[in-house]
């Protein structure tokens, strides 16, 4: 799956982990995708802008509350989307988490990095679904009307601002 120019983070004090991480994403997403990884809450919110799309974040980071990170994240900038890794099982954490937020809950181990590459896809497919349920299209026409829309907005644009100018 190739995905145009994805801007991922990975925020984990397990340095192997994070990097056997994104050696995953990569073999799964392709040279789409640009992944960074942080070992700790200053250096990741410090580079955190308009152009983060998902953040991967540990949900305990150096004895700190991943949620509170969470919260951090949209302060920065409200459109980046978050996923949150957790050690153990707990409804109260991942309640807590999805109210602050958070676009997935997955806990760590056997299958993780599959559940991980499932919410990163369904992040970006958001928008075809909305078109499918609100028209009631099947996906592919709901992928083509979308394509074409952003085809004739391109094409509007591009005339716009260099063939009306002229």
């Amino acid at each position: 799956m190739q995905t145009p120019s994805l801007n991922l983070f990975i925020l984990d004090d397990n340095k192997s982990a994070a990097e056997e991480l994104k050696a995953y994403l990569l073999r799964r997403f392709g040279k789409g995708i640009s992944i960074l990884i942080f070992n700790d809450r200053e250096s990741c919110l410090g580079k955190i802008d308009q152009d983060t799309n998902i953040v991967i974040v540990n949900n305990i980071i150096n004895d700190e509350n991943g949620v509170d990170i969470l919260k951090s994240i949209k302060k920065i900038n409200p459109e980046t989307e978050v996923i949150m890794l957790s050690e153990h099982e707990s409804i109260s954490s991942a309640i807590e988490s999805f109210r602050a937020g958070v676009k997935g809950w997955v806990i760590k181990g056997p299958g993780s990095k599959k559940k991980v590459v499932s919410v990163i896809t369904r992040i970006f497919k958001f928008p075809i679904r909305v078109i499918e349920k609100e028209l009631g299209l099947p996906q592919r026409l709901a992928v083509f009307l979308l394509s074409f829309v952003t085809v004739v907005a391109i094409v509007l644009i591009y005339y716009y601002f260099f063939i009306k100018k002229t």
